[in-house]
């Protein structure tokens, strides 16, 4: 009976070793913490009646589903990017293109969509010929990848503020390349930060009198 006994003691307690393993990797109380990976715009000012570039920035942090610290076919390779603006009336045109890091990369595949008031950035790249060269757990905000050409309307005065919002559904979102592995906020492995322009005077350019004047003095001080 003692023999017995001793089995059933050692049967529980690899239960209870099983149990408190299930435990420490599935509750949430007590999962590492994971840093997501994360997609930022630039926060910027530009002079009236100018085109003003923003960049767009990925930070690759490590733990996440996809990254440079995970086995190849699952590194970020693919990003889905939808930038809301507003007020619309302060844009007289905007476009969006690869930037930074990705700009001598030739995608598999890229378009950017257009409607009232938003822009998209879609591009996809082969892992294998086209690596996005993300640099793992980077400086804040991460590497340039693309680029808003914003250019100002004449209803954009100086103080107007145009806000660059991410969109926090699935409409932003980076995956691998085969676009079986994605991250995006409504799975906690992405966040956003969105940015915005602020517009302030232009310079104006000297007039017919004003340069004759900035002649004659830069002459006489010559002269002296």
């Amino acid at each position: 009976m003692k023999s017995k006994s001793n089995h059933f003691q050692t049967i529980a307690a690899t239960l209870l070793i099983g149990i408190g393993t299930t435990l420490l990797t599935t509750s949430p109380a007590l999962a590492a913490v994971v840093t997501p990976d994360s997609v930022t715009v630039a926060t910027v000012t530009g002079p009236q009646f100018s085109t003003v570039d923003v960049p767009v920035f990925i930070r690759d942090s490590s733990g996440t589903p996809l990254g440079l610290d995970q086995p190849a076919g699952f590194h970020i390779q693919a990003y889905a990017i939808k930038v809301n603006y507003s007020p619309a009336a302060a844009v007289q045109s905007i476009t969006f293109t690869r930037g930074g890091i990705t700009t001598p990369l030739t995608p598999a595949s890229e378009s950017s969509p257009t409607s009232a008031g938003s822009i998209s950035l879609i591009d996809s790249f082969s892992e294998a010929t086209n690596p996005i060269p993300l640099t793992l757990n980077g400086a804040l905000p991460g590497d340039q990848v693309a680029t808003l050409h914003v250019t100002l309307s004449p209803a954009a005065t100086p103080g107007t503020i145009i806000t660059l919002t991410l969109d926090p559904t699935s409409l932003t979102q980076l995956s691998n390349d085969t676009g079986t592995v994605g991250e995006m906020v409504s799975n906690g492995a992405l966040t956003l930060v969105s940015g915005a322009v602020t517009v302030v005077p232009s310079v104006p350019a000297l007039g017919h009198i004003a340069l004759l004047v900035l002649a004659i003095s830069l002459a006489f001080i010559a002269i002296r």
